[in-house]
């Protein structure tokens, strides 16, 4: 097996990749572009191996840039593959003037992130995930994507080379930014002749500080039918700066967008669940919602815990036979009948037993919570009791208040909360506080 020091370069400039493409030293990109670290140390060839932490305060972090020590670059041309890549000092890049990218915004990215344990191990969060999204993307976009497997282990070569980098355990995350792009030439209006896949990293805190309130954008939208809303097109973001701006300056954190029918589809760079009654609530991603890898995950989740999932109808409890089994595997997870611990069975139909439960006889405030996909229109903000974001930046980010009309809905947030139990599930997972039963979870070697 490759050692990630067989791939390290000595810190000079490389000459030109592709033909369109020049970067330049990190210690160069911090000074032209005044992103010194403070009490940053060139980093010896071994310093990610021998566990030191970059010279940071952790304690500070938010969700911004900070220069790490290296980055991963491919190459190819059009209608080829992908070259084998290379890990080279973080630092700025030439583009060619007339580039895919910089004419026609031709380009994708991705976002994953990479957690230390307790006991110092590294874990990746369904990169293959992000792999699958970049090709489907780069289909839409008439791009060449790398495979599955060169996107995982750029991604692992990235975080291996930057691991001093990762922040220790509670102090956030290492966020990988893999973006793909037209870097060759063109002046009319056709796909690039070439492509470039570069995945850089930085360490992050919480995207959002303070609690999460949003109002309800009526004039701007995100995306439309027929668009790239479903992609994680670059050309996606820059037309939402303007109306979180304004959401900004009057004392909003961010911004729920609607489509042309007045259906909730999504906040600025989030998925949003509502919680109303029995049912868990998330729009469909049917073209112009972006399928999150965290919403699906939180989607999947939900089975675990024992909600049930539909896109088409409701299951009504009195439906369920009672000489079936059930294995109620999540500690301390109330299911409105009281505290069950877990691994242990119960035969519904032995009802004289003060273990078992006649799902019949649950009155109507002791339901199971049914998670249904379904188009929400906005109306329904004002039923919902909790209301919370799912993304990588974020994670699970529970909603203080939405804003409609001049009308401000406060929710439910924290202990006890359906947002508050999914936040811990997914984050223990991701930290190895939980073990990853769904196979989610890549160490890094």
């Amino acid at each position: 097996m490759l050692k990630v020091s067989d791939y390290f370069r000595k810190w000079s400039i490389p000459s030109r990749i592709a033909g369109s493409i020049l970067y330049k030293t990190r210690d160069q990109y911090c000074r032209t572009a005044g992103a010194e670290v403070e009490g940053y140390n060139e980093p010896s060839v071994n310093s990610h191996v021998n566990g030191e932490y970059a010279k940071i305060n952790w304690d500070v972090l938010g969700f911004g840039l900070i220069p790490t020590d290296y980055m991963y670059i491919m190459n190819c041309s059009k209608d080829q593959h992908f070259s084998q890549g290379t890990l080279t000092p973080f630092g700025k890049i030439e583009v060619n003037p007339s580039s895919g990218i910089l004419n026609y915004g031709q380009g994708l990215f991705e976002g994953l992130k990479a957690h230390r344990t307790a006991n110092g191990r590294i874990l990746l969060f369904r990169p293959e995930e992000n792999a699958m999204r970049m090709k489907v993307g780069a289909k839409r976009m008439c791009m060449q994507a790398p495979t599955v497997e060169q996107f995982v282990n750029a991604v692992k070569q990235t975080v291996h080379s930057n691991k001093r980098w990762v922040p220790p355990p509670g102090k956030g995350a290492m966020y990988i930014r893999p973006l793909l792009m037209g870097s060759g030439p063109v002046l009319g209006v056709a796909p690039a002749s070439e492509y470039t896949f570069i995945t850089y990293a930085s360490p992050v805190g919480n995207y959002h500080k303070g609690v999460l309130n949003l109002i309800v954008e009526e004039k701007f939208r995100r995306a439309i039918p027929g668009g790239t809303g479903g992609v994680k097109a670059v050309t996606n973001y820059a037309i939402i700066y303007k109306p979180i701006a304004e959401a900004k300056a009057k004392g909003f954190t961010d911004v729920l967008f609607l489509n042309a029918e007045k259906y909730i589809e999504e906040v600025s760079t989030t998925n949003i669940f509502l919680v109303k009654g029995n049912e868990i609530l998330t729009p469909p991603t049917s073209g112009t919602i972006l399928p999150g890898i965290t919403r699906k995950s939180i989607i999947e989740i939900t089975h675990v815990l024992g909600y049930q999932t539909t896109s088409a109808r409701y299951y009504e409890v009195e439906q369920i036979t009672l000489t079936r089994w059930y294995e109620l595997e999540l500690m301390t997870m109330w299911y409105e009948l009281e505290q069950i611990t877990s691994t242990r069975w119960y035969e519904l139909e032995q009802t004289t037993s003060t273990r078992c439960y006649e799902l019949e006889e649950i009155t109507s405030t002791r339901y199971l919570l049914i998670v249904k996909e379904r188009a929400i229109p906005v109306g329904e903000l004002f039923d919902a009791e909790e209301v919370f974001c799912t993304g990588t930046a974020v994670g699970v980010n529970s909603v203080n208040s939405i804003t409609y009309q001049d009308t401000r809905i406060a929710y439910k947030r924290g202990a006890g909360t359906v947002g508050q139990k999914l936040y811990e599930m997914l984050t223990g997972i991701q930290t190895g506080r939980i073990e990853d039963k769904m196979g989610w979870t890549v160490e890094l070697d």
